[in-house]
Order: structure tokens, then sequence, then C-alpha cells
């Protein structure tokens, strides 16, 4: 319901309304933005990966030591959400936004002074308090784009990622040995701190709701605060509940990948640095394209059925397991066919990741948004905080090509299945929340006419 004069809610609305842009948002700048800051994000947190080694020999530390750097980190982040998830539907997105990039540049600069292992433990698992701005950036750029087009524009957005992973892995093998690893950390903090200004200064809060059907052509928008029993009943959504369990298994394989798989190259296929770039550049950029190719697909399948987005999601996964079996058992002398399975790996294992964000908006208020993909990600960042550890620990008694083929296809085909059943389940909670907007859009009409 629209918020009474005078009320704490209603305080609110007027703060926020020095951020709406008078017609219509800015997408380009938005988008734009959102991209730079999540290439630059990812950048800095996956550069520490192609570092490992250097790491590990300047602390002299083994690879679950190493693994505990990573799992510290996300074990932060993963504790934010929920806080950062409920402070992104009460207050403005836009500044919390900028202060996350903040945040980022300032614990990454800390990380990179830090002159013994426990200081560096300490201070990279600081890193983590900025990794929790992903659920109020999606909400505000759901706020832009219509449900028809979401999992297309999130793909866009998330292409961002493989890019920060390539970005990461030139700046580590160009740079890594004449700069050092500390000062690759100062530059991808400064990035963090300037961006911030940018944010601060240049995005501005639409509406919430503004770009669901039911609204379209209310100049007007009432200000729906957050409810805490909306924000309770979310626990009461089928779809919602398997997305989350499939969640924490779903990340295992990425942070797998992302944090061991250099290591891998190097000491286990026997790759120089520049075999290690030519096989992560080109497998970066097909997994920027499974991200477009991904969503795109999930929106052609959303509008000839509800269970369209899920059901790509699914075929991504099983398809991704298939063709990561194949890779790791490749042989070593045969780089070219090992390069061709991965490639194929990499096109099909981002299918999930868009459709998952704009699944959870289809079937969640605009002003409860934030706070269930926080609730997605801190159930995720846990499978995120244990998966980089347990691979190390199998990797030292076996060998990492087990370690990251056991974990990532055993993650895989779990997960499938919970995505299988949240597509049957997803239906029936999407119709509640398109009677709940019509239901509004009735009210915000009526509204209008009594004013008028």
């Amino acid at each position: 319901m629209a918020v009474a004069p005078g009320s704490v809610a209603s305080t609110q609305a007027r703060i926020e309304e020095r951020f709406v842009i008078p017609g219509r948002p800015r997408r380009g700048f938005i988008l734009g933005t959102f991209f730079v800051f999540i290439f630059l994000h990812q950048t800095d947190r996956l550069l520490i990966s192609p570092l490992t080694t250097d790491i590990m020999l300047e602390f002299d530390i083994g690879k679950a030591q190493m693994g505990l750097v990573s799992s510290a980190a996300l074990l932060v982040g993963g504790g934010m959400f929920l806080v950062r998830g409920y402070l992104y539907d009460r207050y403005a997105r836009a500044p919390l936004l900028a202060l996350a990039s903040f945040l980022w540049g300032a614990t990454t600069w800390l990380s990179a002074r830090a002159p013994t292992y426990p200081t560096f433990l300490l201070t990279r698992a600081t890193t983590g308090v900025d990794d929790s701005s992903y659920p109020g950036m999606y909400s505000l750029v759901a706020d832009y784009f219509t449900p028809s087009v979401r999992g297309r524009v999130y793909g866009v957005l998330q292409v961002a990622m493989p890019l920060g992973f390539l970005a990461a892995t030139i700046l580590a093998l160009t740079l890594g040995t004449s700069l050092g690893w500390r000062n690759l950390f100062l530059l991808t903090g400064a990035a963090g701190i300037i961006l911030s200004a940018v944010i601060l200064f240049g995005v501005r809060e639409p509406p919430r709701g503004q770009s669901e059907p039911e609204l379209e052509g209310i100049e007007e928008i009432g200000q729906y605060p957050l409810d805490r029993r909306q924000a309770a009943a979310l626990l009461h959504k089928r779809s919602l509940l398997l997305l989350f369990a499939q969640g924490f298994v779903g990340v295992f394989p990425w942070n797998v990948i992302t944090f061991w798989f250099f290591a891998y190259l190097e000491l286990e296929r026997g790759y120089d640095p520049l075999q290690i770039l030519l096989t992560m550049a080109p497998a970066a950029l097909v997994l920027s394209l499974g991200y477009v190719v991904g969503g795109s697909l999930g929106d052609r399948a959303f509008k000839r059925t509800r269970r369209g987005r899920l059901l790509v999601s699914t075929a991504g996964v099983l398809l991704g397991a298939f063709f990561l079996t194949l890779t790791m058992q490749v042989p070593n002398g045969m780089p070219g066919l090992f390069l061709a399975f991965l490639l194929m790996t990499s096109l099909f294992v981002p299918f999930a990741s868009p459709n998952v964000v704009s699944s959870v908006y289809d079937i969640t208020l605009p002003e409860v948004r934030s706070t269930a993909l926080s609730i997605q990600y801190f159930i995720e960042e846990g499978g995120a905080a244990v998966a980089p550890f347990l691979a190390g620990l199998v990797a030292d008694r076996s060998s990492l090509q087990e370690a990251i083929l056991v974990i990532c296809v055993t993650a895989w085909l779990i997960g499938s299945v919970f995505l299988g059943l949240a597509a049957r389940a997803i239906p029936s909670d999407i119709e509640v929340l398109r009677g709940q907007m019509r239901e509004r859009a009735s009210l915000e009409k009526a509204a209008a006419l009594g004013e008028a």
C-alpha cells in the first residue's frame, strides 16, 4: 500500500525523490556504469587466482591455507548479504552501491600491505564486505527493464564477470612479475575508489516497480516500503526455496575453477604463462558469450512457458558437466583437444546465472527483491566459501584434476535436480506475483482518479 504522510516510510520517500531521474531513466548509462563496476570488481576479486603460486611462495603456505584465504573472504561476504539486502530494500540503493565500491577499494589496499600470512588472511577476508552489492544492483536494474528482457539484460551485465577473469589473467601474467602482486592489488583498489564517486554522482534511483507491465502508463507510482510480512512470505514460495537449495551447490564449480584452474594448468599440465593465457583468454571470451546466449534463450523460452528460464538453466548445467568431464580426461599431450572441450564447457556453464536472477524477480515484489536475492546469495556464499578449501584438501591428498572434476560434476548434477523441481513449481508463484501487481495497479489508478 502507499505510504501515509508523515510516516517514516514517507520521510524516506522524500529522501529518495532526489535520486529519481525525471522522465525515462538513462538505461545506457546505468548499464554501462554497472558493467564497469562488475568488470573491475571481478578483476580485483579474481586476480588472486593467477597470483596464487606467487602468494604461496612469499608466505610459504600450502594449498589448504591458500584455499582458506578465499573461503574467509566469501564467509565475510555471505554474512553481509542479509544486512545489505534489507538496507537496499529499505533505503535508496545508489548511495549504498557507491559505499560498497569505496569499501572494495579500501579493503583491497589493506590486503596489499599485509606483511605476514595471518594479516593477509585477515585483510583479504575484509574484502568480502563489498561482495554483497549485487542484489541491490540487480534490483535497481529490474526497475529499468520489463520481465520479458531481463534475462538478456542480466546476461549482458554478467559478461563482465568472465571479462574480469580475463583481465585478471592478463594483468597477472604480463605485469605480475614486474610490478608484483601487491602493486596489482593497489591498482585495482584505486579503481574501486574512483568508481564509487561515479556511482554516487551519476546513478539515480528509479521508482520501485516502474518496469512491471501492470504499472505501464502510470505516471506516479506510490512508494511501497519494505514489509516484514512480505519478506517472511518469501520462505513460503516453493520455487524460491528450490532455487536457494540449487544456489548452495551451484556455486561450487565456479569458485573451484576460478581459484584453482590456473594452478592446475601450471602444476599438473605444465603450461607456461603464455600457454595459460592462450588457453584461458578464449575460454573467458566464450564464457562471456554464454551469459548472453543463456539469458536470451531464457527470455525466448519464458515467452513460450513460464518454466522456460529454468529449463534452459537445467540444460546448461547438464551440458557443462558433460563437457567438463571430457575436458579433464584429455591427456596432457593434446592441448588442442583440451582447449576445444574447455570452450564447449565455457559456453554452457553460465546459462543458469542470468536466468536464476530473472526467475527470483519473476516471483517477488519490487520492494523485497534485494532481500530475496540476498538470501539466495547468502546461501550461495556458504557453498562458495567451502568450495576452494575443500578442493585444496582433495588436491593435497590426490590431485587438482581429481578435485576439480569430482567437485564440479557432482555439484552440477545435484543442482540440475533442484532446477528441474523449481521449473515445475514456478508457474504458480509467478501467477501470485502478477495478481499482486494487478491489484497494485488498480489501487494506483483509483488513487490517480481520486486526486483528479
